[in-house]
């Protein structure tokens, strides 16, 4: 009797974080841009704002952002993270409640 191909058999992934990586990085922000070749996400963490012009004190805020982690990722994936991210936000409120976003005035959450 023939053994199914590699491709045919389930797979079990065992996920293992190096120990230096395991307290993990905490983020509040996150930036993502592409390429033709990948998804780049930048997990940041905002920084005390400033003036963009101290001489101006109409002038926009600008928030410096210290990037944590920068994930790079084939654009195959993406979909896959999303509904993983979609199942996992549903477990979440459905333990936890209604995850709330603030709203910041005048503006509709993103």
């Amino acid at each position: 009797m023939d053994e199914p191909d590699a491709q045919e058999r389930s797979a079990i992934f065992e996920i293992r974080v190096p120990p230096e990586l395991e307290a993990g990085a905490y983020s509040n922000f996150l930036s993502v841009w592409h390429s033709p070749a990948e998804f780049t996400l930048d997990f940041a963490v905002t920084q005390p704002t400033e003036l963009a012009d101290a001489s101006d004190p109409n002038s926009p805020v600008r928030v410096p952002c210290r990037v944590v982690a920068r994930v790079k990722i084939p654009p195959r994936l993406i979909f896959s993270i999303l509904q993983s991210l979609n199942e996992n936000m549903t477990k979440y409120e459905a333990a936890f409640g209604e995850i709330v976003v603030p709203r910041t005035e005048g503006k509709e959450p993103r």
